[in-house]
């Protein structure tokens, strides 16, 4: 009787196993199909993605002057210096500087981390064109620009940080230099960002 005994109770326990095993499948497929609508609402809308980048033209930008276009919600700064704003600006020594290194995640154009150039910093090989994000380092504001501030360059009036002509932070409370956007020259009077 024994025998027989084992053979129902070892058949009753692979079917409760199964079940088991059922169960919990079942579960984790319905906890999936639950959850993936709230998962998938976070993933960026098109009218996001359309502004993920964004074209200019800088045809009609004159030599001195700035543009400031909208990117991802926030201000771009793109300057065509001058010869002097470009010599000013590659004669300074790193050791001069506050933040002497751009990290990738702040000029994303860069492949390693590297010094705080102008040559880095500048969206094209003569140093011509600058582009930058237009929002201070210490606390999100505005700088002012077109030779704003005791070098030249932009100067945030809400606490007194003061850039250079390739935007790094010289003085004031910012700890780095303004950050520079993805930025890929698509003809010889458009670029890219993004």
């Amino acid at each position: 009787m024994s025998h027989t005994e084992d053979n129902s109770g070892n058949g009753s326990a692979t079917r409760r196993d199964f079940l088991y095993v059922a169960t919990a499948a079942t579960g984790i497929v319905a906890t999936g199909a639950a959850v993936w609508p709230l998962v998938d609402q976070m993933n960026p809308t098109a009218d996001v993605l359309a502004l993920s980048s964004v074209e200019v033209d800088l045809g009609d930008i004159e030599v001195g002057t700035q543009l400031t276009v909208k990117w991802r919600g926030k201000p771009v700064f793109i300057r065509r210096r001058t010869e002097e704003e470009i010599t000013e600006a590659r004669a300074v020594k790193m050791d001069e500087l506050v933040d002497p290194i751009d990290y990738v995640w702040e000029n994303p154009n860069l492949k390693i981390d590297s010094p705080a150039l102008d040559q880095n910093r500048a969206a094209d090989k003569t140093g011509e064109w600058l582009v930058m994000i237009g929002v201070c380092t210490h606390l999100g504001c505005v700088p002012l620009g077109n030779g704003a501030g005791e070098f030249g360059g932009w100067f945030c009036p809400c606490h007194g940080s003061h850039y250079d002509t390739s935007g790094r932070i010289r003085k004031g409370p910012a700890p780095r230099n303004l950050d520079i956007p993805l930025t890929t020259w698509l003809s010889a009077s458009t670029i890219k960002l993004g």
